[in-house]
């Protein structure tokens, strides 16, 4: 095991989305969606765990989520986990967890993942992440996984590289999420592939980076360095991370860099940011209707998602294509193809 490899979670989200089930107190990340015993947060440790030791692990978070962190993965040490103090997307996050590793080991090469997405072949995603951090170990370059598709998906943002058949190519282009017709052209054009979030980069390139295209956030880690993994570092954190501009690394950094690069992955993903991409990940009835962490009963039903917060007993009639979900005494009926108005419904109920 490479004990220059580090690696960063982000697990700051609420997962709003997954309401009524995920919410601000215990968001998604930090639950078995899948019903397997293993938080999605859980699942993402441990597909890393080969990769790099667990003292290299750094968990960025919101400050109200670090007992959860610590109770769900006690084997990550305390100060590894970076509470954030509010919520300033990920150029940020990104940027706090960089300076902490420069500070810890100048030579670090790092993995970048969300805590919260669905991964299957582990073993031919660790012989990517570890081709991927091969390449930045080498390469002064920002590297980021681009999913093959499988589909014409809406959901996703899409990366397009320079060269489709390379594994490893310039980006040409990132593309925001398409309508179906454009989503349709890029899978028959090839190479266009979804934006998975996963990045890699060595800790010089990415601070490099930052002093380059986002000098004002470089300027407050880089004032602060010294307290960083010291007792004063929380007080610097408090005091100075509410003033950084919320904005995401793609638009601080990714899409105007000069030396980013695409690796073409192939195993199986999703990030499970909605009701309906459980449904497609989980295994279905002949009728396609999908039953978690509840007992139900379908009649002349099809196409159906329930979920319970405890294994109630469900019974079914007539519903195709809906989602169905209880939790905490709410329960959400809803219709699949309606679920991006989840965010909406609970908008209205914090009224």
């Amino acid at each position: 095991m490479n004990q220059t490899n580090y690696l960063v979670i982000m697990a700051g989200g609420i997962g709003s989305r997954f309401w009524p089930v995920s919410t601000a107190q215990t968001p998604k990340q930090f639950l078995d969606m899948l019903g397997t015993g293993r938080t999605l947060f859980q699942h993402t440790v441990d597909r890393f765990k080969t990769i790099c030791p667990p003292e290299n692990i750094l968990v960025v978070t919101s400050e109200s989520y670090t007992e959860i962190v610590k109770e769900q993965c006690p084997e990550l040490l305390d100060a590894n986990i970076l509470a954030e103090p509010c919520m300033r997307n990920t150029a940020p996050c990104i940027a706090y967890a960089s300076y902490k590793i420069k500070k810890l080991n100048p030579k670090a090469n790092i993995v970048v993942s969300p805590a919260d997405h669905l991964i299957e072949d582990l073993d031919i995603f660790r012989k990517e992440v570890e081709k991927g951090l091969e390449f930045t170990a080498n390469n002064k370059a920002i590297l980021t996984l681009g999913i093959s598709p499988t589909r014409p998906e809406t959901g996703y943002g899409y990366i397009e590289t320079t060269d489709k058949d390379a594994d490893i190519a310039r980006v040409a282009a990132f593309k925001e999420k398409p309508n179906l017709a454009t989503a349709q052209e890029y899978l028959s054009q090839g190479g266009y592939y979804w934006n998975a979030g996963i990045f890699f980069w060595s800790v010089s390139t990415i601070i490099a980076a930052f002093e380059k295209y986002n000098p004002t956030l470089a300027t407050t880690f880089q004032k602060g360095f010294d307290q960083l993994n010291t007792p004063q570092e929380n007080t610097f954190i408090r005091e100075e991370f509410p003033k950084c501009e919320s904005i995401s690394i793609d638009y601080s950094v990714m899409e105007k860099a000069d030396n980013l690069f695409v690796q073409k992955a192939t195993f199986s993903w999703s990030d499970l940011g909605t009701w309906g991409s459980l449904w497609e990940k989980s295994t279905k009835s002949q009728a396609g209707n999908v039953s978690a962490a509840a007992k139900t009963k379908f009649y002349e039903s099809a196409n159906n998602l329930v979920h319970t917060s405890s294994l109630k007993q469900v019974i079914i009639q007539g519903l195709d294509d809906y989602i169905v979900v209880e939790s905490k005494g709410t329960l959400l009926i809803c219709k699949k193809q309606e679920e991006q108005r989840i965010k909406e419904f609970l908008k209205d109920l914090e009224g």
